[in-house]
């Protein structure tokens, strides 16, 4: 568990504001105390942009078709999200307390405010959670870390029931669409699809919309119920595998790679699991996301991974996990013996939860 993943939990949060429409484009008017990068670097508008900063302010000018997420970061630890549409944004704090930053914008960064404030003592306890991770890390306390685990993975699906309810409330918000999207790695493809549907038609109908069905229909190759794809890829040694050959037995297609520092942190949990049931039925399938063969095998050594373990080396364009839609790992798929895909993203008590209800 890393601390940017838990920064970008933190990152989104602000607090309510309002701002006037204006309808030739946005301007970003920013004010960070602290601030000492030269540079504020944006992403999510197609590539990647940056602004000079002078003192703590920048100001930033665009236009955009629909409301659109971004992220802003210095590169040096300072990162957080907000929604650009052709109204004017405002942003205002301490490089030190980016909980607090404030953030006024157009109706949708009004929306994201209003759930932003919904979730603040839910991620006051995550930042607190990941402190404690830290000096139980430190002090390498095994049974510390996997409470603290624990108490972040429920914190997570108390996250993502806030998210539900603010869709089911927002039909025709930008902020529930993109959230959908958010849900899509935690979230089961039938509660996704009927989400979607519940979202008012002409926001299905947006260029975003229409990007969300189609991920969905992607998505839906790798729910509960459908076939896992037969696929052949080579194994540390050069040779090829295929997954058909696992047949007869419970699999666990793990999706991870050798530079995800929350994969190395499951890998421990994943272990305890094969030895736990692999008399029984059950094995594990790796699949890297590496692009480098020395820095994959090196890991899987590291980490000491007894199962079979594949890759064709072509990083995110694996093209297994390309076919599934998987962006972000660890991901896994557990697969009954007949090659059917029975759950999705078990970590954690939940794999060993889901394990001992199939090897009673």
């Amino acid at each position: 568990m890393k601390k940017n993943i838990i920064l970008l939990s933190l990152s989104s949060i602000c607090l309510f504001a309002t701002a006037q429409v204006k309808k030739d484009g946005y301007t970003i008017n920013g004010k960070i105390e602290g601030l000492k990068s030269p540079y504020m670097y944006i992403y999510g508008l197609g590539g990647s942009d940056s602004v000079s900063v002078k003192n703590g302010v920048f100001s930033y000018k665009g236009s955009v078709k629909e409301p659109t997420r971004i992220y802003l970061t210095d590169r040096k630890g300072l990162q957080f999200g907000l929604y650009v549409e052709n109204a004017p944004v405002s942003i205002k704090g301490n490089v030190n307390a980016i909980e607090d930053m404030l953030i006024s914008g157009g109706k949708t960064q009004q929306e994201s405010n209003v759930l932003s404030v919904s979730k603040k003592d839910l991620e006051k306890r995550q930042k607190q959670l990941y402190s404690e991770y830290e000096k139980a890390e430190k002090a390498k306390d095994a049974a510390a870390i996997a409470k603290i685990e624990s108490e972040f993975f429920k914190s997570y699906k108390e996250s993502d029931a806030l998210n539900k309810a603010f869709i089911t409330k927002h039909p025709k918000s930008y902020v529930s669409l993109v959230n959908i999207k958010d849900l899509g790695s935690s979230t089961d493809y039938a509660e996704l699809q009927s989400l979607f549907q519940s979202l008012d038609a002409g926001l299905k109908a947006t260029e975003t919309g229409k990007k969300m069905e189609a991920m969905l229909a992607v998505l839906k190759k790798g729910s509960n119920g459908q076939k896992m794809i037969d696929f052949t890829q080579n194994d540390m040694e050069g040779k090829p595998v295929s997954f058909s050959s696992f047949k007869g037995k419970y699999v666990l297609v793990d999706f991870w790679a050798s530079w995800c520092g929350p994969c190395r942190g499951e890998n421990p949990n994943v272990l305890k699991a094969y030895d736990q049931f692999k008399d029984k039925g059950f094995t594990v399938l790796g699949v890297s996301l590496d692009d480098n063969a020395d820095k994959w095998k090196k890991a899987v050594v590291e980490d000491k991974m007894p199962w079979t373990q594949l890759s064709d080396l072509k990083g995110w364009k694996n093209e297994v996990s390309t076919y599934y839609g998987i962006q972000g790992i660890p991901a896994n798929y557990l697969v009954d013996p007949d090659g059917v895909i029975i759950a999705r993203n078990l970590r954690g008590e939940a794999l060993h939860e889901k394990l001992k209800e199939l090897m009673k």
